[in-house]
């Protein structure tokens, strides 16, 4: 895949892909990392050195929001993303009980997953899936292009959606948005 983006992913892909995770092995997990990656943009690293304290509230409650800390994003662009509901309940099914601090996404013995992992487990989980040229970026790429393509609906800009995605500039974040064929149709039959 080398010099290529990796593919976004469909609605019906994702809805396949979450009915797949949850009859897998680690389903709580599984559905938690595809949530993070297509509903909060989180890159394989980040999702990695996700901790409980950057999801949850002072008094122990899953948060409204997720506080992703400089040290566990790239390039130190931690930031704040408004979490989604689906990640909320995601996150509530996988915290171990009182459990209120460490990595939210362990391996099977129990430590934090490196990114190493976490990018060769999408890798392996798509492959199974069939979904060619989909990576652990695919969730990511996904995510920003749907915010993209809503941000007008809400009264919001592009600045918004780069600041969710942690870019520093707006061609960065440009860069990841999927076009859509159906959609210039459209818009050229307007004219």
């Amino acid at each position: 895949m080398a010099g290529k983006q990796a593919k976004t992913l469909t609605r019906s892909q994702m809805a396949f892909a979450l009915r797949v995770a949850r009859q897998g092995r680690w389903p709580d997990r599984d559905q938690a990392m595809l949530l993070l990656s297509a509903k909060a943009g989180l890159r394989a690293g980040e999702i990695a050195n996700l901790t409980w304290q950057m999801v949850l509230t002072a008094d122990g409650q899953i948060a409204d929001r997720i506080e992703l800390h400089d040290r566990a994003a790239k390039k130190r662009s931690g930031r704040t993303i408004p979490m989604h509901r689906d990640i909320q309940a995601a996150l509530t099914k996988l915290r171990p009980r009182g459990v209120a601090e460490g990595p939210v996404i362990r391996s099977e013995r129990g430590g934090a997953l490196r990114a190493s992992s976490v990018v060769n487990w999408f890798h392996a989980f798509y492959r199974e899936l069939g979904l060619e040229g989909c990576s652990s970026h695919s969730g990511r790429r996904t995510f920003i292009t749907q915010a993209a393509r809503l941000v007008f609906k809400v009264g919001g800009s592009l600045r918004d959606v780069q600041q969710l995605a942690g870019h520093r500039s707006i061609e960065q974040t440009q860069a990841y948005i999927e076009g859509d064929g159906a959609a210039k149709r459209r818009l050229v039959a307007l004219l």
